[in-house]
């Protein structure tokens, strides 16, 4: 054996034929560790190995391990013979081969790729395990405390505030359209000024206001509205002397007559 397949059998002691004892070394978990193992011998980036050197390193370790008398397992036999099968395609001239088929090259780069990637997890494990471990490195506290959380609530909103959100909120609800109130019906004072000119000669003495609304203002908003515009009209046109207002008491009927009508209704005042 060579010197420098010695240094590469540090870890195992020979012993008797018939004692022979095979050391596991600890890290080596298959034959991708060894490769690894074997491309930082080279002192070169992992990405930049030369992969015959590479092939060389193995074959001869898996020999040396032979004469040892070690067992190998079969992923170790295979990764030999696919090694030497990608050095015999790397040193001879490299044809066109069929389709699909990688190219040696390209082996030789994913074989990179793949040690790359195995020094990449073994360093981010030497790191995760480098780290402080609890209750060996650092300790937790003692049982948490228990925290009164005590929520005090201050209104700092002004009523300038409370009416533009209110703005706010009806200007998005709105949708930009300008707000239009509905409309109650309304009976105009000269409408009904008018009718109580036509109706001057007709009417029965001391009618009630209630009776001379028209016919269609009798219910809802629309007698309220009614009954003021009849009175402001009944208003104006004793003010121009054409009739006469009389009421019994405070918020009772309202009696209407021609100026030129007859004798005053017993208990009108």
């Amino acid at each position: 054996m060579s010197a420098e397949q010695a240094d590469n059998f540090d870890d195992f002691e020979v012993v008797a034929p018939e004692d022979s004892l095979m050391i596991s070394v600890d890290g080596f978990e298959g034959p991708l560790d060894l490769l690894l193992t074997l491309a930082r011998n080279q002192k070169v980036d992992i990405a930049k190995i030369s992969i015959l050197k590479l092939a060389d390193q193995y074959l001869e370790f898996i020999e040396a391990a032979k004469r040892i008398n070690l067992e190998l397992a079969a992923d170790y036999l295979v990764m030999a013979a696919w090694l030497a099968y990608l050095k015999s395609r790397l040193v001879l001239p490299q044809e066109k081969g069929p389709d699909g088929e990688p190219t040696a090259d390209e082996m030789a780069t994913r074989l990179r790729w793949r040690l790359q990637r195995l020094d990449a997890m073994r360093a981010a494990a030497t790191r995760l395990m480098g780290r402080e471990r609890l209750d060996r490195d650092v300790f937790s506290r003692g049982d948490p405390e228990a925290v009164n959380v005590i929520k005090l609530r201050t209104y700092k909103d002004t009523l300038y505030d409370l009416l533009t959100a209110y703005a706010t909120d009806r200007a998005r609800k709105l949708g930009g359209k300008a707000y239009q109130p509905q409309m109650a019906p309304v009976l105009q004072i000269e409408e009904a000024r008018e009718r109580l000119e036509r109706m001057l000669g007709k009417i029965s003495d001391w009618s009630g206001l209630t009776r001379l609304l028209p016919f269609e203002w009798q219910g809802g908003a629309r007698r309220r509205s009614a009954l003021a515009s009849t009175l402001l009209a009944c208003l104006e046109l004793a003010r121009d002397g054409k009739v006469e207002l009389q009421q019994m008491g405070p918020f009772e009927e309202i009696y209407v007559r021609d100026r030129a009508g007859g004798p005053v209704p017993e208990n009108v005042t």
